[in-house]
């Protein structure tokens, strides 16, 4: 499984950026995708997850801002990012897997700044 993340680029505050990441290869029994990110100087950390039949899960610093989808048809994830903060700033990575145990499939991160 290949994953092919893109979308990321500079932003103002307040702002807005969708981030999409694209599977190929042997997709057929991925069921969990997730996005991560890395800020400077920080530990990588979980934003959302989608699964399948199970609803979509935030980071708490990321609620009500944040939405995740998935495209099926197109195998392509989707992260839909709004009223971007500073703190949002980072490497944004997407990975998946078959459950949320067993996830090995990484993309190459995109980036995303937002300046304040």
């Amino acid at each position: 499984v290949q994953l092919q993340a893109s979308g990321g680029g500079l932003v103002q505050a307040g702002g807005s950026l969708r981030l999409s990441c694209a599977a190929s290869g042997n997709i057929f029994g991925i069921n969990v995708m997730r996005w991560h990110r890395q800020a400077p100087g920080k530990q990588r950390e979980v934003v959302a997850t989608i699964a399948r039949g199970s609803s979509a899960s935030y980071a708490d610093s990321v609620k009500g801002r944040f939405t995740i989808s998935r495209d099926n048809a197109e195998n392509t994830v989707y992260l839909q990012m709004n009223s971007l903060k500073a703190e949002d700033t980072g490497v944004y990575y997407c990975n998946s897997g078959i459950s949320f145990a067993d996830m090995p499939y990484w993309g190459k991160g995109t980036l995303v700044t937002v300046s304040s």
